[in-house]
């Protein structure tokens, strides 16, 4: 698979998922990246159990850590490394949007996983992009997959916190699916 995004990335990145539930990002990045330094957040130790044996049977190596970004938003995780790379999928479907969606995402994914408040959709995008600021390198970038109906929001979110050569794109269906934006 070529994958123009990665061409740049030079082997040697620190890469920093956040909220990565089952492993899934931070796993596929490990593969695709084998000397890059992966870590991944999540609040869930359950899932974070998960992830680790995902880990194992991918035979990749990552670092877990357990933490709530609600609460380290303000925080430098680790002082003597910042990332180059910073990517999430948080939870952002309104409940207002919970009957589009299939029964088979609503049964076997946990809720805390999936939904936000309808009053304050962004809250985890809002603390995860504080918390870039504080975390990534200079040009560093900051990469989501967001809520379709809120392209707009997520690039006045990241130009408000001085994100720049932000671009929005979309998925299969023409959706507005991810974000990215760099820190200078």
């Amino acid at each position: 698979n070529s994958h123009p995004e990665l061409v740049e990335v030079n082997n040697q990145f620190n890469i920093l998922d956040i909220g990565t539930g089952t492993g899934c990002i931070a796993i596929s990045l490990a593969k695709q990246l084998p000397n890059a330094n992966v870590s991944a957040i999540d609040v869930s130790a359950k899932a974070l159990e998960i992830a680790k044996k995902n880990a194992q049977l991918n035979q990749v190596d990552i670092n877990f850590i357990e933490n709530d970004i609600l609460k380290i938003r303000d925080s430098e995780l680790d002082s003597t490394s910042k990332f180059d790379i910073i990517v999430s999928n948080p939870p952002y479907v309104r409940q207002l949007e919970k009957q589009q969606m299939q029964d088979n995402v609503l049964n076997h994914e946990p809720h805390l996983a999936l939904f936000v408040k309808d009053d304050n959709p962004l809250i985890f995008y809002r603390a995860i992009t504080q918390f870039a600021t504080k975390n990534l390198k200079p040009n560093g970038k900051l990469y989501f997959e967001i809520n379709e109906y809120l392209g707009k929001e997520m690039i006045e979110l990241l130009e408000e916190f001085s994100f720049k050569n932000i671009q929005l794109r979309q998925d299969l269906f023409g959706k507005d699916r991810m974000i990215k934006g760099v820190l200078t």
